[in-house]
């Protein structure tokens, strides 16, 4: 694959960025596209390993080898179309995936791997350049309607699958747009929203349809939606967000993470956002040290934050792989964000114990922890006080909002408060499915995405009684 002394050659070269104090300026993506030269070089790299464990490492089981080797030699339609077997969306994934498939690369072992990532994102962007993604309709339909609730990654992914296996699919929102977690969840200096709107136009094409406006549950029961479709899949994700259970949690000035980021990108849109929340000229302060927070960070950089601290529960992570993590596991490793390179501070092992303010908030009253037994206890003196006075809560998420489902269906969660189904995504509703964050609990888009592919699938064999036409990853999924 790719040539085999070629890691010997070139080292692994990331692609150029804006400088930061330009990209500060802006809310455009500011990563730069590869030269021809520089993208098969980067192919090139990718070695004749013998057991490709990047296939593990991807969710979506991407031929990873195998599109690196044609675009090595020069043929990058033949290597979007190998990519593109697997994974639907690689103008998603090669912008927001952490890349968990680079780190089970065995190169990774040097801290080294090929840039699959960046990879998957120019063959994406060359395919709709020169018109090779193009309207692909099935060419029969199967009679039957299937309704996929929530456009997000998982939502779309099992849309595009059900659709190409010949089903008439509808798609319902309850935003007024489609994308859902990608659209108002992720800032558009990661993912600008006409990526969204060319794919969402290409779907359309090729015979979904999008319903925006629509909260099942309120808008339409969901008893009539099961009752209008042969099968129903939930893909409404995990919205429910982890609260700040600390004194003074309810003054003004504390915003949950998704209210600031959704507004921002509304804005970007061209909207007018009332009771807009704005970092302009304020201390910032994030509880949360994941990629919720370090977008909440970017995205106060750029308008203008007097000062911005990104504060984490855990303690740091070390600067290289323990002997307990070794590879091809995920590495338990610091890293810094693209938004955490651009400015602001990061603080580790710190917890709230209270706010301070009378009419609006003014501060934080900080302590330090430590790990005991599997919990982190507080480090006795040392109390500390933070100026603030705007907090941005990126905590996390608790599961998906289950009460009008639970209300119509009964329908049974798990101990973390997800959807309960079964190998085959199926709740003990016949005909109701779920995938993605709403069953899994907040992950990765690319995972979501993968979930989506197999939920399609099991959906498919469902509706034929007999095995899907639709390709997995080797699960299962016949029915009868």
């Amino acid at each position: 694959m790719g040539r085999r002394d070629g890691f010997l050659i070139w080292p692994r070269e990331p692609a150029a960025a804006r400088p930061v104090s330009e990209r500060l300026s802006d809310h455009h993506e500011f990563v730069e596209a590869l030269g021809a030269e520089q993208r098969t070089q980067q192919a090139g790299r990718c070695m004749d390993c013998g057991i490709p464990f990047c296939h593990q490492g991807c969710p979506l089981g991407n031929r990873i080898p195998d599109f690196n080797h044609k675009l090595w030699q020069g043929d990058l339609r033949a290597a979007w179309e190998i990519l593109k077997e697997t994974n639907g969306f690689p103008e998603f994934t090669g912008r927001i995936c952490p890349a968990p498939c680079e780190a089970a690369c065995v190169l990774a072992i040097d801290k080294a791997p090929v840039t699959i990532e960046l990879i998957e994102k120019e063959l994406a962007d060359e395919a709709f350049r020169h018109g090779w993604e193009v309207p692909r309709p099935p060419p029969r339909r199967t009679g039957r309607r299937v309704a996929v609730v929530g456009s997000g990654p998982a939502g779309l992914s099992a849309a595009d699958q059900l659709n190409r296996a010949g089903h008439t699919v509808v798609v319902f929102e309850k935003a007024d747009r489609i994308g859902g977690l990608l659209r108002y969840g992720i800032p558009d200096f990661k993912l600008e929203k006409p990526v969204i709107d060319r794919r969402v136009a290409l779907l359309e094409a090729e015979g979904i349809t999008f319903r925006t406006g629509i909260d099942i549950g309120r808008t339409l029961t969901w008893t009539d939606l099961r009752a209008a479709h042969d099968a129903v899949l939930i893909c409404i994700g995990a919205e429910r967000a982890r609260r700040l259970e600390a004194p003074g949690a309810d003054l003004p000035g504390v915003h949950p993470a998704m209210d600031y980021l959704t507004q921002q990108n509304r804005q970007n849109a061209g909207e007018t956002v009332p009771d807009r929340i704005h970092a302009a000229g304020r201390h910032v302060v994030i509880l949360g040290g994941g990629d919720t927070g370090s977008d909440c960070l970017g995205t106060a950089l750029r308008q203008g934050a007097a000062s911005v601290t990104q504060v984490e529960i855990l303690p740091e992570p070390p600067a290289d792989r323990a002997a307990t993590n070794p590879w091809p596991r995920w590495p338990l490793v610091r890293r810094r964000s693209s938004s955490q390179e651009e400015g602001g501070q990061q603080q580790f092992a710190l917890q709230t114990r209270r706010l301070v303010g009378d009419t609006h908030l003014t501060g934080l009253e900080l302590e330090a922890v430590r790990p005991d037994g599997g919990r982190l206890i507080p480090v006795e003196g040392t109390g500390q006080h933070w100026h603030a006075d705007l907090l941005l809560l990126a905590m996390g998420f608790l599961g998906p909002e289950l009460h009008d489902l639970q209300k119509e269906f009964a329908l049974a969660a798990t101990a973390r408060g997800t959807i309960a189904v079964d190998p085959h995504f199926a709740t003990a509703i016949p005909g109701l499915f779920a995938a993605g964050d709403a069953v899994r609990g907040a992950s990765l888009v690319v995972h979501a995405l993968s979930q989506g592919r197999e939920c399609a699938a099991a959906v498919d064999a469902w509706l034929r009684g007999r095995p899907s036409v639709l390709p997995t990853r080797g699960v299962d999924l016949s029915f009868g």
